[in-house]
């Protein structure tokens, strides 16, 4: 672990900023439904933490999908979040205060993130972050996927920073492993996976939450 403060912050975004994941877990169990699908266990939704709807789309269903129907699938899931995400973003314990200090640190700070612009931009808002940050990257940006780490690389470019030079907060293993591949620290965030899944994932250490968290973390 170094022990250099680094330059810049990049936070996931679901689990991590906002306690959106019930919003999640109704909206895809909404969307089998719809489709005449069996609905999933209740472990499904560690299937889909930090992937984009289409790519998770297959892995709630158990099965390969043709590109075009796991999107329109994947669009079915979107619109039941937006209309669940109306009820409005709940911020996780302490990251406003968190996010105060790195500003008056001067830390600059992005979200790099699964969801579509619309979702990220609604979610920001509604839960009174969106001016804390300077870039948001979101699925739209991207080519790949977590756990590819582009949408990583993209958000520190975009607070022209190297990536190395980067802390990651993240709550999903797949998330966990796009921030390492872009050669970044990360420090988990337990909203959705456990300590010990997060740590073996690649997380030097997780939080619960963003309480009391002090900078250099």
């Amino acid at each position: 672990m170094s022990t250099t403060a680094p330059a810049g912050v990049v936070f996931d975004m679901d689990g991590v900023l906002v306690d959106s994941g019930a919003h999640h877990r109704e909206a895809w169990q909404a969307m089998l439904r719809d489709v005449g699908a069996p609905e999933a266990p209740p472990d499904f939704w560690r299937l889909t933490v930090g992937r984009p709807s289409h790519e998770a789309v297959p892995l709630v269903l158990g099965r390969a999908l043709e590109a075009d129907e796991a999107r329109r699938l994947a669009r079915i899931k979107q619109e039941h979040y937006a209309r669940l995400a109306r009820r409005g973003s709940v911020a996780l314990a302490g990251i406003g205060q968190f996010l105060a200090l790195l500003a008056a640190a001067g830390v600059p700070r992005a979200v790099a993130t699964s969801a579509t612009r619309a979702d990220a931009e609604r979610v920001l808002a509604d839960a009174g972050l969106a001016a804390w940050f300077e870039v948001v990257v979101t699925v739209e940006d991207v080519r790949r996927g977590k756990p590819d780490p582009e949408v990583y690389v993209k958000a520190a470019a975009g607070i022209g920073l190297a990536p190395a030079a980067c802390l990651v907060f993240e709550d999903a293993p797949v998330g966990v492993a796009a921030a390492r591949g872009a050669g970044m620290r990360v420090i988990g965030v337990a909203s959705a996976h456990s300590v010990e899944e997060l740590c073996a994932a690649g997380a030097e250490r997780a939080i619960a939450d963003f309480e009391g968290l002090t900078w250099p973390p």
